[in-house]
Order: structure tokens, then C-alpha cells, then sequence
């Protein structure tokens, strides 16, 4: 007894006979007739008693009926659970937090309000961690920063960023970390491609190599900067939430601070609330550079 037999059994009780159920089901008459003797024969039951070309349900027959219609009913019902026509359920997203910070809330308001059955998860993570969340499958996506290596990822780009690197305020001008005048670097830890990024600047300006302070938030590092600890690189749309900026100074990095936060995930997570995200993402887009290529993905 399979689901497509149940469906046939169920089309020729409803239709009244073999005839009218073929031709609902777009099937030929015999192969009816035959998935109906055989689903009576695996059950060792009658389930019509044929009178002619009536078929009447024996009580037998009207108990799978009953039974037929609660099964294929719960079928449908748990193949849209799976493949919903409207996103539901939960959806849960790894970010940078500078992602997090800057970028997020605005666009995850809108997405709750066009879609609250929903349930959002939102963790920070620094970049190489949110990775490792996704290939581990604790979180369907991730907002990670370029460049994304691995092949079984899905991505598209979302955000662009400039990083600038942050000094206190009387620092004379940064062009390379050479001219940087203490030696210490303010970051999170290993796994932040920023933090990586900075630790490469020093590498190409052939400066010495840095002696790290690891801290937990972007708070943390301004008010260390600006206290004259160190030095860390910083997106400067996390500068912009500050009301009253501590006294630091901000250098460019020209093109080497440009860099693309991408969303990415595992093509056999995709659902309708991730997709709904990427819609979302697409609407509160601040220019092209950050509309995702679905097509390119």
C-alpha cells in the first residue's frame, strides 16, 4: 500500500467509479482497475462490492477511506511544511558583528514585519567562525567578508565596506604601519578577516610585528584607541553610529580597505526565509555594488 494507490482508491470512492476516477486522474481505465485489485489484494480485503457498474464500499473499504483521506491530508500538509509557499519556521544567521551592528538592524525590522512567522536566531561571529558554523549546519547563513574560498558555498554580495585604521587623535598621518608609533594592535580574535587584513597591511609595510590586544567589542577597541593603546582597523559605517566619537584620528586605506560583505549558505539549506532575506537584503540595498546576482550565485 503506497500513497499513489490511496490517491486512486480515494479519486474512484469520490468520483463514484473506475470511469470518472481515470479521467480525473488522467489515467487509462485497466490501470485503475488494477492498482485497485492489487491494493485489495496486499490487504487480503474487498473493498467495493461491484454491482454492475456501481461500485459500492464494503465497511471494510469505508474504513481505509477514512483512513485514506487523513493520510494523503497529512501528506500534503507536511510537504508544504517542507517546501512552504509562504516563509515560516526559523532561520538562523551567523554576522560580523560590525555586520550586525551597522547593517542589520534596519533590514531584519523589515524582514519581521513582512514576514513574522519567522523565528529569527541572530549570532555574531568573526568571519572564519561563522564559516565553520555553517559546514558544521548550526546556522542556515552567514555574513561573512570576502573573499569566500570554498566551492560548496552559495554567496552573494551585500554590503560594501571601507576599513580605516584608527589612531588617537594627535597620531601624525598613517601610509603604511611602519608609521604607525605603538607597536600594539587592538582586534578581535583569530578568525576576523579584518583582523587579518590589518596583520597583512603591517606584513606589505614591512613593520614590525605587532603585539596584539584581543578584545570583544568595537566599543572596547575605539575607547582603547583613543586612549592612546594602539591602533586596530575599523568599518567606518560603525564609526557613523557613534553620537559622540571618542577623540581618535581615521586613515584611509585607499583601495585596500574596500572589501564586500557577502551573505553566503549551503545550496541545500536554501528555503523560502532564506530567499525572503535575499529579497530583503535586494530592497534595502544602497546601490548596485550590493545587489545580489541570484542568477550568478
Amino acid at each position: 500500500m503506497d500513497l499513489a494507490a490511496l490517491e486512486i482508491f480515494r479519486a474512484v470512492v469520490e468520483a463514484g467509479g473506475i470511469t470518472r476516477a481515470a479521467e480525473r486522474l488522467h489515467r487509462v481505465q485497466s490501470n485503475v482497475t488494477t492498482r485497485i485489485r492489487q491494493l485489495e489484494q496486499s490487504l487480503g480485503v474487498d473493498l467495493f462490492v461491484r454491482d454492475g457498474r456501481r461500485m459500492v464500499l464494503t465497511p471494510s473499504g469505508q474504513t481505509l477511506f477514512d483512513y485514506a483521506c487523513r493520510i494523503l491530508s497529512m501528506t500534503e500538509e507536511a510537504r508544504q511544511a517542507v517546501l512552504p509557499a509562504r516563509p515560516h519556521g526559523r532561520l538562523r544567521i551567523a554576522s560580523m558583528e560590525s555586520t550586525a551592528a551597522s547593517r542589520l538592524p534596519n533590514v531584519l525590522a523589515a524582514y519581521h514585519q513582512a514576514w513574522p512567522a519567522v523565528q529569527l536566531e541572530l549570532v555574531t561571529l568573526a568571519t572564519r567562525q561563522a564559516l565553520d558554523a555553517l559546514a558544521r549546519f548550526e546556522v542556515e547563513c552567514a555574513f561573512v567578508a570576502e573573499p569566500l574560498t570554498d566551492p560548496a558555498l552559495s554567496a552573494v554580495p551585500v554590503f560594501e565596506e571601507e576599513l580605516v585604521v584608527i589612531t588617537r587623535a594627535r597620531h601624525r598621518p598613517v601610509r603604511t604601519a611602519a608609521d604607525l608609533e605603538v607597536p600594539t594592535l587592538l582586534a578581535f580574535e583569530p578568525g576576523c578577516n579584518y583582523r587579518a587584513r590589518l596583520e597583512n597591511w603591517y606584513v606589505i609595510g614591512d613593520a614590525p610585528t605587532p603585539r596584539v590586544l584581543q578584545l570583544s567589542s568595537y566599543h572596547a577597541i575605539v575607547a582603547c584607541v583613543a586612549a592612546g593603546i594602539g591602533a586596530a582597523i575599523v568599518p567606518r559605517s560603525v564609526l557613523g553610529l557613534y553620537r559622540d566619537l571618542p577623540a581618535i584620528r581615521q586613515h584611509s586605506l585607499g583601495a585596500a580597505g574596500r572589501v564586500r560583505t557577502l551573505l553566503a549558505w549551503h545550496p541545500s539549506m536554501a528555503s523560502a526565509a532564506l530567499h525572503a532575506l535575499i529579497d530583503t537584503l535586494t530592497a534595502h540595498s544602497p546601490g548596485p555594488s550590493a545587489r545580489p546576482d541570484l542568477a550568478a550565485a
